[in-house]
């Protein structure tokens, strides 16, 4: 039997097999999916790999810094590709899209708003969830309005995202493994939270992880979302940069132009390609 959600295709309702399309944009694939479907999807598949002690998923981002620094960097770029599924967290990704695609992108799946549509799904199918990331004041802020705002939210535990490799690293998996969540939510900004992913998705007993950038930031008020307006018209980086020009006004100057260039000379006119649930990757 096979069924049609939106974006998501499942074939076999027994396994829960899973399939989206994805689209080249900016030199990196980039899912056919929206938040609705992004969110059903990272609740079923997260319970079902955990159930089943497969490897956890790993879902990612990509704006416009990201496409710059996967051009710039082939390690960035190694990382993003080990990604099960990177959604388009900017829209000038999705206006690209319109441009260049017969099916273009759905919509823009931001991860702030994202984490709101899993923890409305989460509490029905009894989906745990870890948070990592940020100082210890943020993530205890993030924490107690996450469970303010969504009581039947089973928050697995909390963490610092201020980490050391080595006894920093092992102690927080070993936190993690003992919460048995099924969803990580990993803060740690781009790219040490892929690496992060990528380094310990073998010893991680979760379902799936979901890199998150600036997330607990907003989520605990430290950080302001830009008008709902601005976030439309692709301009929450000005936004950001009005807040914070002495830190972001560099990075975005010089970013913004390569990304542009990027959009227009590396997205592959009407190509498209299929993500998959790889049933084969047990522990």
């Amino acid at each position: 039997m096979t069924g049609q959600i939106g974006c998501l295709h499942f074939e076999g309702r027994a396994d829960r097999r899973w399939s989206i399309p994805a689209v080249q944009i900016g030199g990196l694939p980039i899912a056919l999916i929206n938040r609705a479907d992004s969110a059903q999807l990272m609740v079923d598949a997260a319970r079902r790999r955990r159930e089943r002690e497969l490897a956890p998923l790993i879902f990612s981002s990509a704006n416009g810094q990201v496409i710059s620094m996967s051009a710039r960097q082939a390690r960035v770029r190694e990382l993003f590709l080990a990604a099960d599924l990177i959604h388009a967290d900017g829209m000038p990704l999705v206006f690209i899209s319109r441009l260049f695609h017969r099916r273009p992108l759905p919509e823009r799946v931001c991860t702030t708003d994202l984490f709101h549509d899993v923890a409305r799904v989460a509490p029905a199918r009894g989906a745990r969830m870890f948070l990592l990331g940020a100082t210890n004041e943020v993530i205890d802020a993030a924490a107690q309005r996450i469970r303010r705002l969504y009581p039947e939210v089973e928050l697995a535990g909390h963490a610092s995202g201020y980490l050391r490799r080595g006894g920093d690293e092992d102690r927080i998996v070993e936190t993690i493994n003992a919460a048995h969540p099924d969803i990580l939510w990993l803060g740690l900004g781009v790219p040490a939270e892929q690496a992060f992913a990528v380094r310990n998705r073998s010893r991680l007993r979760v379902g799936l992880i979901k890199t998150s950038g600036g997330l607990f930031d907003y989520i605990s008020g430290k950080n302001a979302r830009a008008p709902d307006w601005m976030q439309r018209a692709g301009l929450e980086w000005a936004f950001r940069m009005y807040l914070e020009p002495h830190r972001l006004a560099g990075r975005y100057f010089a970013t913004n132009p390569h990304a542009l260039f990027l959009l227009l000379t590396r997205t592959t006119i009407g190509a498209q390609s299929v993500i998959t649930d790889e049933l084969e990757t047990v522990r």
